[in-house]
Formats: C-alpha cells, structure tokens, sequence
C-alpha cells in the first residue's frame, strides 16, 4: 500500500527520549536499488503538479554554504516535513565533521535535543545511510548514492571524466572540474595525483568562487542579483568559516579585486589562481561550454604548486593542453542526446512495506517521514534528470501529497531548483550530504565493518585480500580477530604465497562454484574458506575468506554453515562497493 499522505505522527516537534540507534538494516533492493528508476518533484505555479509559489520564499532558502544549524533557524514553509530538514542538518553536521561524530557532538552541531538526534541517527542507520560505533555515528558508503544521484542526472561527469583523466595523466598534474553552487564552486570530478604536496580537495567540496580559479569564470556571467548576494555573504562571513573545505581567510579580499578578476576572465576566457586558498597552491581553469546552447556547462581547472610552476607557468606551459582537453569535452557535450530518454517507471510497493516493518520494529526510534523523504533524492539519476511530481510518486511508491511535501522541503533547502514544463532538478548542494569524506574511501575502509560484524557474528577471524602485482602472493588488507586461545595470527600487510591461500586461489582461479577451501595446506590444521568480491563492472578486485582451526569445524561443515555467512558479508561490501565506485575510483588498498 503506498504511503498515507496525511501528516505522520512523527512529522510533530515533539523531542521525547529514544534509545541508542540500532543495528542498520537496509530497505529492500526494490525500495534501494541504484538501478530502480527513481524519479521527483513539485514544480511552483502549476496547480495540479506542482508546490504553490507561495509555499516556497525565496527568502526561506537558505546559501548553499550554510551550517548545518542555520538549516534549522530559516523560515519554514508550512507545508516542509520537519524531521526530513532534522535529518539534512544531521547528514551535514556529519559531512561537515569529517563523517564522524559522536552524538553529543550532533546535538550540539545542529541544536537539536539529543532524544531527537538518536531519533534521526536511529533512522539514519535502518536506511543504511549511518553506522552506529560506540557514542559515534559514522556515515556510510551508501549514503553516496544521494550524491550519485545528482551526478547521474548531471551527466557531465560520464562523458567528461574520461577527458580530465588523460589530461592529468599527459601533464603529470591534478585536474578538476567543478560547476556553480550559489556564489560557490562545487567540485564534480577530481584526477588528482599522489605526492608528497599534493590536492586534497574531494568531490563535493564546497569552495568561494573569489579564491579559486574557476570563480571568476562564472562571476563573469553573474546577474546583479548574485552579485548582491556575494558581497552580502562576504560581509556576513569575512573568514570564510562557512566553507570547511578551505582554510580560513586571513586576510580580506581587496575591494573590487574579485570583479575585476571576473572581467579579465569573461574577456580572456582563462582564469588563474595564484594562491587564493593556501601559500603554494596555483591553478589555471577554461570553461567548458555546451555547444548547443551555449551555456557554462562546468570549468575545468589544472591545479599545482609553485615546486613545480609559478602562475605565470602555468599560463604558459599547462594551459595550451587544457585548451585542446576543453576543446574536446565540448565535441562530446555536442555529440551527447540532448534529451535522453527515460527509462519505464516500475511499480514499488517496497518501499512502504519496509517503512511500515521499520516503523513496527523500532518504534518511536524510526521517523517514518525522514525515510521516506530520503528516497525523493535518489528518484533523479540518469535518464531523469527533471522528472515530475506524477514521475516522483510513481517511481518510489509514495502517496503524491507525500512526495509533495518532500519535494517543498528539498526546495526550502536548496536541494531541488524548478525547471520547466513542471519539472525539477537536483542541485549541486545535494553533493554536501556524505559526498566529500566518503569520495576518498578505499575498499579495506568499505569491508572492515562488515568483516567486524561477521566475526562478531560466527566467533572466527575474517579477512580481505588482494593479488600483489606479480599475482604471486596476496597481502592482507583488512581483518577483523576475534578472542580465542587458539587464534590465527595474520596481520594487515601480510603477504602469503597465493596459491597456498583461498584468498589466492580463488583470485587466480575465480572457481565455478564461486568459493575457494584450503585444507591445511598454508599450515596444518589452519582451514580457510574464501569468495572473489567484485566491482559494479564483475571484476574481481579482492577476496574476503573466514580462517578456522580445523578442531572447530570440519571441511563440510566450512561449506554448510560458514560460506552462507561469508556470502551475505561479501553481497554487502559489494553493494557498498557499487555506490562509492559508481563516479570516484576505489582504491583496493
């Protein structure tokens, strides 16, 4: 049955005590799915589909650079589901902290009461969006797929990304591409390079467009309104303390240096950043213009350090080859359709039938409201990047006034813009909900909880493998021990023959049964019992095994008990493996 579109009881303010989260449990892979045609939201003006205008100020939607406290003190329209805005603010508060916080940290971070808090945190965690540690909540790879959502509707990243890559890799250099977020730049793609000095931005980040290279490009195509509303911002926040991805500004930009930047960069169409955001870092960036219609599709930058170029070189030496790389991401733009075709909307009743046992499970823990509306987000994606509040409720099963009422919060929030014909799009600012401290993560970071959670569960040690280059050896990238007199004593780093090892065998010999046994064969009475994980393309990137003493359990038994165990860690890495690697590369180690 789908959603009641009526008020739910746990859309009031009441802020009553709720224990601890509980263990995440994810929805169903119907309500879940990265590959469900999600769809959504109201479009102001039109009364049929859309939120009326009077619904939405312009005054209520707060900068994309706010804190996640000042989410909380904006006008609300009456119609905005206000745990959804509390879960928001408490997704920021984490991203803004790094992705970890304890939950006296939130309550302080958002000021909300902290019964509200393990309310929102409880139901956070039953999405699979945060993982409960201790008095810790730690955002998880799953929360990606909101930002994923608005990359794929995007569609900027998968035909330019390829492009960005070849240039870092031919200049030896970091290369970024970033769009307009309000008076910000927001990255949407980083190639960056290891070394010792090397970019530490991520994807998402949020940046002033007065101290980056790209900000002029766009400042040269502002209205009089954005400029107001820059020199407004810069007032209220001189520090910059509003962007955490930067350091704080030391010192104030001179009156009309950032204007004039703009009119050189409208006029030369290049623009340089001579350490605007820390001594040592300069950067050189082109536009990138959608030949169909002329518009600022994104910038995309060369970054450096003045070890190895001064500004002046990289006008020199760099831009000539970001010319020709821009030249070429605008062919693919011009050869991109220019209105793709979406894919049928499926029927799901799975999302309300998991709220409904969520809600019946957890009780006053679970705000059925916040869970619901998290999933308006992921209805956009590729092939629907502006659907309607008719394709929103159809896509994830929700009542239309329920879709609706989630649809004016994401408006208020600045997380959803109206476009036409009764449509709307997802912003930049959704990247700032868990995108930028997930966008670095490696796949031992991504397994560790799982391997932890299933040697909690069976009381044997569990482990994460990769080939080493020579394919000779497997090293041990994560483990999870548990507390035994006998125990096998096998640290992260490890290198084994592989061929000795079901990690090993099964990595080389990727078995038609889909597991490996090793039987004594590293070391007597050591039983080890293994299974391949894969990427979202069905490469086998490393290996997951349990280790046993062969006094505990029997070759059969390995089989019978222990590999169905294993089968449901590894199905979960790699779901989470799927949603972080879908636009930033995972590294194995």
């Amino acid at each position: 049955m789908p959603a009641s579109p009526t008020m739910d009881s746990d859309e009031s303010a009441a802020t009553t005590g709720a224990p601890a989260p509980s263990t995440p449990a994810a929805p169903p892979e119907a309500a879940r799915s990265e590959g469900v045609p999600w769809e959504a939201v109201p479009s102001t003006g039109v009364p049929s589909e859309a939120v009326p205008s009077e619904a939405v100020p312009s005054e209520a939607v707060p900068s994309e650079a706010v804190t996640s406290t000042a989410l909380l003190s904006t006008t609300v329209p009456s119609e905005a589901v206000t745990p959804l805005i509390r879960g928001i603010a408490v997704l920021r508060a984490l991203t803004e902290a790094g992705g970890t916080l304890s939950l006296s940290g939130l309550e302080r971070a958002t000021g909300l009461a902290r019964s509200t808090v393990d309310r929102i945190t409880s139901t956070l965690a039953r999405v699979g969006y945060v993982r409960p540690d201790g008095r810790d909540a730690i955002l998880t790879p799953r929360v990606m797929e909101l930002g994923n959502a608005y990359l794929a509707a995007l569609g900027l990243p998968a035909l330019l990304d390829a492009h960005a890559d070849a240039l870092a890799d031919e200049l030896d250099e970091s290369v970024s591409l970033a769009v307009a977020d309000g008076d910000g730049i927001r990255f949407i793609h980083q190639a960056t390079r290891r070394r010792a000095m090397s970019l530490s931005f991520r994807i998402g980040d949020l940046l002033p467009a007065e101290r980056t290279a790209p900000g002029p490009l766009f400042a040269a195509e502002w209205t009089g309104e954005q400029w107001h509303r820059w020199h407004e911002r810069r007032a209220a926040d001189p520090k910059d303390e509003n962007f955490p991805a930067v350091p704080p500004h030391e010192h104030a930009t001179p009156d009309g240096e950032f204007e004039r930047r703009a009119v050189r960069a409208g006029r030369d169409g290049w623009a340089l950043d001579d350490q605007l955001i820390e001594p040592g870092l300069v950067a050189v960036s082109m536009p990138v213009r959608d030949p169909r219609t002329g518009q600022l599709a994104c910038v995309a930058s060369v970054v450096s350090h003045t070890s190895r170029h001064t500004a002046p070189e990289l006008r020199d030496t760099l831009l000539p080859g970001l010319r020709v790389t821009v030249r070429r991401m605008e062919t693919e733009l011009a050869a991109a359709p220019a209105t793709p075709t979406s894919p049928p909307v499926p029927a799901t009743a799975g999302l309300a039938t998991w709220t409904g046992a969520s809600k019946q499970a957890l009780g006053r823990e679970f705000v059925e409201s916040l869970a619901r509306g998290l999933t308006v987000l992921t209805a956009f994606g590729e092939g629907r990047a502006t659907p309607t509040l008719t394709e929103v409720a159809r896509a994830t099963g929700l009542a239309r006034a329920t879709a609706r009422r989630a649809l004016i919060t994401y408006e208020h929030l600045g997380l959803v813009r109206q476009g036409q014909n009764r449509t709307f799009h997802l912003t930049p600012a959704v990247l700032s909900l868990g995108f930028p401290p997930l966008s670095r993560t490696s796949l031992p970071r991504i397994a560790t909880p799982h391997l932890e959670d299933l040697a909690a569960r069976i009381h044997e040690s569990a482990s994460l493998a990769v080939l080493t280059p020579s394919g000779e050896e497997v090293q041990y990238t994560a483990r999870a021990a548990t507390s035994r007199v006998t125990s096998v004593n096998i640290t992260i780093g490890t290198r084994l023959p592989a061929h000795a090892t079901s990690l090993g065998r099964v990595l080389l010999a990727d078995p038609a049964e889909g597991y490996a046994l090793v039987d004594g064969e590293l070391e007597e009475g050591l039983r080890a019992i293994a299974v391949p994980v894969r990427d979202r393309r069905g490469k086998a990137v490393a290996a997951a095994n349990i280790t046993v003493h062969a006094a505990r359990h029997t070759a059969a038994d390995c089989v019978a008990n222990l590999l169905p165990e294993l089968l449901t860690t590894v199905t979960r890495i790699e779901a989470d493996l799927r949603v972080a690697g879908h636009f930033t590369p995972v590294p194995p180690t």
